[in-house]
């Protein structure tokens, strides 16, 4: 297969992920075809059965509870018939999952359609991590194979998510909609559905994966030579070393929200995640659509407006008021407006990535390691604090400034940014009793030097 696809060849696996002699993407030996099949038979089913019990207040045991419905092939008496393989679809927390997909306004009906209506599409390049990702057809959701450690994380950490959400919907951490697995050939097949961060029909001129590490933090030849290559800190540091300037008041804002984002990791004692960084360029786009003459058309590739609230990379760091205004995004797409060093004009789609990361004892000897051989400030692993520190530090000096360009480049980010609205001042408190706070983590076995770590062990807190 060609390079360019970011798919192993056939035989070739990465991590969980492979090929088969027909070309298909597997996972753990599971076709993508019938995952996806049994991926949306599971979730119709889930769904919908939950909307027949009244809602509640979400409780503590809700985050623990997981609900399970075996679908034979031939159907039964509550599933339909349907031509994959036996499979049982479990499903955690769904209460729980249930609040968080209300909070940002998901209606039950719209999730179900997203997820179920129309064919999901397998993305090309998913990287080095092993996962699958699926992305909806109406760009909404990402659906991301994870392991089972990370899963189980996922599951200790909902209480302080839950807590973190109701203080701060505007976050640019990663927005769970649902966790579930998919049971079949003696496999476990762990799923979670987020927001989609970088909407397909905007074209991304960039992409970077950002962590404030110089350490091995270049993009590798190989990712180089695919279509659409994800570069890395150095490679942002060479490539826009004057770095993304934007207006005061949204900076402001920006700059807000990955403190109080870079708090909570912190407090969870989470670390190793990135800044997924999509960068349109305007000036470059409305050159490529005068090549190509298909100026006219323009109005086609807009993306819809988004189901979810506080989905698109403004009014992440932006929200809507107390009172209820608005954020008018149909000029910017729903990105964040910014200027580069040559005054060209940028939409910036933006978030939190990776957060299934602990700090315990494999991770600190793995630093105490690379510290030998190289400068310990400079490598990627490190405490949670040391980290977020310089995680916040590298995105707002290096990453993000203030504007500082001509007039026509203020002019610009001036008319494309809605005034922004003073944010509230959120304290979170680190707790030393937080549910993260028990976890350890290994390795996990990978042909990328520096592909996340995300297998996670951990210690169940008490149920009082």
């Amino acid at each position: 297969m060609p390079s360019s696809s970011g798919q192993p060849a056939h035989g070739k696996k990465i991590g969980h992920r492979g090929v088969d002699a027909s070309g298909e993407t597997t996972y753990k030996k599971t076709t993508s075809s019938a995952l996806k099949g049994a991926i949306q038979l599971g979730i119709g089913y889930t769904v919908g059965n939950l909307s027949s019990k009244p809602e509640r207040d979400v409780l503590m045991q809700d985050f623990y509870v997981v609900e399970s419905i075996f679908f034979p092939s031939e159907g039964s008496n509550l599933t339909p018939a349907h031509h994959f393989p036996d499979f049982r679809f479990k499903t955690y927390a769904p209460v729980a999952f249930r609040y968080f997909r209300e909070l940002f306004g998901i209606r039950p009906d719209d999730y179900l359609y997203s997820l179920c209506n129309e064919p999901l599409i397998e993305l090309s390049n998913p990287g080095a991590s092993g996962s699958v990702f699926y992305v909806t057809k109406d760009d909404e959701f990402i659906i991301k194979t994870v392991m089972h450690k990370e899963a189980e994380f996922l599951q200790k950490l909902l209480p302080g998510y839950y807590m973190n959400l109701n203080q701060n919907l505007r976050t640019l951490l990663p927005k769970f909609f649902g966790l579930y697995c998919i049971q079949s050939g003696g496999k476990n097949i762990r799923m979670v559905v987020m927001n989609n961060v970088l909407p397909r029909v905007v074209r991304m001129h960039l992409k970077y994966d950002l962590k404030g590490s110089t350490y091995k933090r270049r993009a590798s030849k190989k990712e180089r030579e695919k279509a659409r290559p994800t570069f890395k800190d150095l490679d942002f540091m060479q490539d826009i070393p004057d770095g993304l300037m934007l207006d005061t008041d949204t900076y402001n804002a920006l700059v807000k929200t990955l403190q109080r984002d870079c708090l909570v990791l912190e407090s969870f004692k989470i670390m190793d995640y990135s800044l997924l960084l999509g960068v349109h360029n305007i000036d470059q786009a409305e050159k490529e659509q005068q090549m190509e003459g298909s100026q006219g058309n323009s109005d086609e590739k807009r993306p819809l407006a988004q189901k979810a609230l506080y989905s698109t990379a403004m009014e992440s760091i932006q929200g809507a008021s107390a009172c209820g205004e608005e954020i008018d995004t149909e000029d910017t797409m729903g990105g964040i407006p910014a200027v580069n060093g040559k005054g060209e004009r940028l939409l910036l789609y933006i978030g939190i990535i990776d957060i299934l990361q602990s700090y315990r004892l494999i991770k600190k000897l793995e630093h105490t390691w690379k510290a030998l051989v190289h400068d310990g400030d400079t490598v990627s692993v490190h405490r949670p604090s040391f980290y977020a520190d310089r995680f916040f530090r590298f995105m707002s000096t290096t990453v993000f400034r203030k504007t500082s360009c001509d007039e026509a480049a203020e002019t610009f980010l001036e008319a494309s940014s809605s005034s922004v609205p003073a944010s509230p001042r959120i304290v979170v408190e680190s707790d030393g009793g937080s549910q993260a706070s028990g976890c350890t983590s290994r390795a996990s076995v990978d042909e990328d030097d520096d592909v996340p770590i995300t297998d996670i062990y951990f210690v169940s807190p008490p149920l009082l």
